[in-house]
């Protein structure tokens, strides 16, 4: 697969150091963002946004775009379809199989179930960090 790869290409997963060791900076950025999607409960969803924001508070960098250009690229792995847009969209091309996936495991949806009810079911990567003291 790394022969595949172009400058600005997202590698597969797995094949970065994570986020410390002086990784790949692509490789470093691919395995922080499908660390976050992992951590998303069953159920419950996320934004692209907001994995980049978690993401950027890690390594300082990227954005919404960067996420779903991983997920696309390298997400396979990972519950992908817990990552909605800001209006709670699954993305277009896996419409179906995601609100398959979101249904099956009690996600709650909006009236139409054609997308996440994030005030229900809106979820956040600092919710389970311990608070300051």
């Amino acid at each position: 697969m790394a022969d595949d790869v172009r400058p600005g290409d997202v590698p597969a997963a797995g094949s970065g150091t994570g986020s410390h060791g002086g990784a790949d900076p692509a490789l470093e950025y691919l395995d922080e963002v499908l660390a976050v999607v992992e951590r998303i409960p069953v159920a419950r969803a996320t934004t692209y946004g907001v994995i980049a924001e978690a993401v950027a508070r890690v390594l300082g960098r990227g954005g919404p775009r960067q996420v779903g250009t991983v997920l696309a690229r390298a997400g396979s792995g990972v519950p992908w379809w817990r990552v909605v847009n800001a209006a709670g969209s699954p993305p277009e091309h896996h419409r179906t199989r995601a609100l398959e996936e979101l249904r099956a495991e009690g996600c709650p949806l909006t009236r139409d179930g054609t997308r996440v009810d994030l005030r229900r079911a809106g979820w956040e990567p600092w919710e389970d960090e311990e608070p300051a003291r």
